[in-house]
């Protein structure tokens, strides 16, 4: 906590919960897993506080520029259909178009989410910037609630049948697909290398 010029640290005191001890627990426990039960639903309001949860992520200029679409049951099958005949139409070999039919029934819940446009490049851009960010505390929230999570992108970000199934604007972006689902095994360990940093602070020139 900043008072004035003076940073206080605060810990946690004996016995007690470290807050921030918590969250790094989350954070180091979400990974991407498709190790989901695909018939154990997740209930609707657990999704809207998902949701709500990931629209106090950071927005410059308070755009809230989000769009969240939730497909479950047979629609699910019906996105995949739709995404399959992009795959049909570019020649792409049977093996695929099969997948894409059957990718989004790994999982109860798949959640399109979307960017507006903003009124320029930069603002568009900030836009997307301030999605992803609502993309990962939906994902972190997820993972504090006990679901398994994927974030998938890639060419189906791009098909227009994609945005039309999804009711999206043509100005929107489309900035993920994710599913969602209750864990039937533990994914591997994920090894990450430390992320890197530098302190630049105050210099003084010599005379």
């Amino acid at each position: 906590m900043i008072v004035g010029s003076t940073v206080l640290i605060m810990t946690a005191q004996a016995g007690s919960i470290d807050p921030l001890s918590s969250f790094e627990t989350i954070a180091a426990q979400r990974r991407s897993s498709l190790r989901v039960d695909p018939d154990n639903a997740v209930p609707d309001e657990l999704i809207d506080r998902l949701i709500a949860i990931a629209a106090t992520a950071p927005n410059h200029k308070r755009t809230f520029p989000w769009r969240f679409r939730i497909i479950t049951g047979d629609a699910r099958a019906d996105l995949g259909n739709a995404l399959a005949q992009d795959l049909i139409e570019a020649s792409q070999p049977a093996t695929k178009v099969d997948k894409a039919r059957s990718k989004y029934l790994r999982a109860p819940v798949m959640i399109a989410v979307g960017s507006r446009a903003g009124d320029d490049a930069t603002m568009s851009a900030e836009n997307r910037d301030a999605v992803s960010a609502a993309i990962q505390t939906l994902l972190l929230g997820a993972t504090a609630a006990g679901l398994a999570s994927y974030w998938s992108t890639g060419a189906a970000m791009t098909s227009t049948r994609l945005r039309e199934f999804c009711r999206f604007d043509e100005t929107d972006t489309v900035v993920g697909l994710l599913y969602l689902g209750w864990p039937i095994g533990d994914p591997p360990a994920i090894e990450r290398p430390q992320p890197e940093s530098l302190r630049i602070g105050s210099s003084t020139q010599n005379p």
